[in-house]
């Protein structure tokens, strides 16, 4: 199973064009870092899944990163609270104690909130980046970019970028396939310390790797002329349809909706203890 890469499908988030949805994943992005309104995350988290689904893309594509992702979410929400206990009360201007831990540390509902919020955070971004890798050619997702004004330079880097995901990934396979051949455990039967310092020194190999694959593709697209000219055609390249151009528009409105929500009362955090 490849992960993280393009299959091609015949839905509704796969026909359209990779301009709508890098402009819908930024959108997202910026809607998302700016608010602490629950009710406009909650929405962000349907819509997201909702692409996901739509996109048909397999919990085996992405299970691992998602894996990596929880872990840190879990990380951050704890760090919150053991450096700044409070800060939900703060925000709130209220306190409702539930659980005395020890010393300062008291669990409040407060705090629980503000780290609910900032878990949503997450699951507002992610899958709809995951949908965005598994469902965008790199040949098109580059056409279109340059068809939009962006320099063709600029749009090919991002479209190889994409193009050596899977090439990655086979190199990390072959590699952690030759260390487990050599009698190194890196499977689940590992302790959880170990496979991750193991895991870790896969990294440098695979860096070399990649510096090698880079040098050897600068070069063929030195010689064959590469950024000469101002202009290139494309063979992927299609314009926008309808439904791209309405699925801007709505990402558009529903943005500034949120930003409304957000903030007409000066405030970006929803405040339910008022």
């Amino acid at each position: 199973m490849k992960l993280l890469t393009y299959t091609k499908q015949d839905t509704f988030v796969h026909h359209l064009s990779g301009v709508t949805k890098l402009f819908f994943f930024l959108l997202w992005c910026v809607v998302s870092g700016l608010t602490y309104d629950t009710r406009v995350l909650a929405v962000m988290i349907a819509v997201s899944m909702w692409v996901i689904w739509d996109s048909r893309a397999k919990w085996e594509q992405f299970a691992g990163i998602a894996k990596l992702m929880a872990f840190f979410m879990i990380i951050n929400v704890v760090c919150i609270f053991f450096f700044s206990p409070y800060i939900g009360c703060e925000i709130y201007n209220s306190r409702t104690d539930l659980l005395h831990l020890f010393g300062n540390y008291t669990i409040t509902a407060e705090q629980l909130f503000y780290s609910l919020n900032v878990m949503m955070k997450y699951f507002t971004i992610v899958p709809s980046a995951f949908a965005f890798m598994v469902s965008t050619d790199p040949s098109e997702f580059a056409a279109s970019m340059n068809g939009v004004g962006i320099k063709y330079t600029a749009a090919y880097s991002v479209s190889i970028a994409l193009r050596y995901i899977p090439n990655v990934q086979s190199d990390y396979r072959r590699i952690k396939n030759a260390q487990e051949a050599r009698g190194i455990e890196m499977s689940g039967k590992a302790k959880p310390i170990e496979r991750l310092k193991r895991t870790s020194s896969i990294i440098f190999p695979m860096l070399f790797s990649s510096m090698d694959r880079i040098d050897v593709v600068s070069n063929a697209m030195q010689l064959r002329g590469f950024g000469k000219k101002k202009k290139r055609t494309w063979y992927a390249g299609v314009p926008l349809s309808r439904a791209d151009k309405t699925v801007i528009v709505l990402c558009i409105a529903f943005s500034a909706a949120a930003l409304w929500l957000t903030f007409y009362d000066g405030n970006r955090f929803y405040n339910p203890f008022q």
